[in-house]
């Protein structure tokens, strides 16, 4: 039971994350970029950022992700769409494709819906046990 919950939580959350990405991943372009660590002009601490060209401008997108950290001149690879190359994301497992909130919360779900799905079947009324005990399989014509 445990393995096809988790297939089926595999399979659904795997489906959800290849059609919502943003950019999206089957009209985007992937294009060589590189980390540059500039200050914030509010806050003063370092951001970085990627640094790409679309062959007529260039652009920076946010590269900063949780629990994952850049060296400045690393070379990456960045999606964007091209009607909104300024929207572009830096192309990773770990940022593109998984964030830590909808982890988070896809395991919250699925602990959740398992945690409810056990609690209405764990303790059935007597009388749906006796409906089930009584219950016969009607006949059936051989040929429908």
């Amino acid at each position: 039971m445990y393995k096809g919950i988790f297939l089926l939580y595999l399979v659904c959350f795997g489906t959800y994350v290849l059609f919502t990405r943003q950019p999206d991943y089957f009209d985007g372009d992937r294009v060589p970029a590189t980390i540059v660590i500039v200050k914030d002009s509010v806050s003063g601490k370092p951001m970085h950022l990627a640094d790409f060209s679309n062959g007529y401008q260039h652009f920076r997108v946010k590269a900063d992700y949780y629990l994952r950290s850049w060296n400045e001149g690393e070379k990456i690879e960045v999606i964007y769409e091209t009607e909104h190359p300024e929207k572009g994301a830096v192309y990773s497992f770990w940022g593109y494709w998984i964030g830590l909130g909808e982890l988070i919360a896809s395991i919250v779900f699925i602990v959740v819906s398992f945690q409810i799905a056990v609690s209405i079947t764990k303790n059935p009324t007597p009388e749906a046990l006796l409906e089930q005990l009584d219950y016969k399989e009607p006949n059936k014509p051989r040929y429908d």
